[in-house]
């Protein structure tokens, strides 16, 4: 299992903690994300030999939003 922190832009309220956190949730190979409003990113939890960083990435910015690694 790995962990990485990705920075997110354009959250501004719970909807959208919880509209990406839940599009990861979803990912296969996703183990845990915790997505903190305040901080602007996201913590996921995921097996690499299922996901990639640049797949999860993906992920949210097909939810409407901007991520990169921190």
């Amino acid at each position: 299992m790995k962990k990485v922190e990705l920075n997110i832009k354009g959250m501004h309220c719970n909807s959208c903690v919880m509209l990406i956190k839940d599009a990861l949730d979803e990912t296969k190979g996703v183990a845990d994300a915790k997505v903190d409003l305040k901080k602007n990113n996201a913590v996921v939890s995921y097996d690499e030999k299922s996901v990639t960083e640049k797949q999860l990435i993906e992920v949210i910015k097909n939810e409407g939003y901007d991520a990169k690694l921190k």
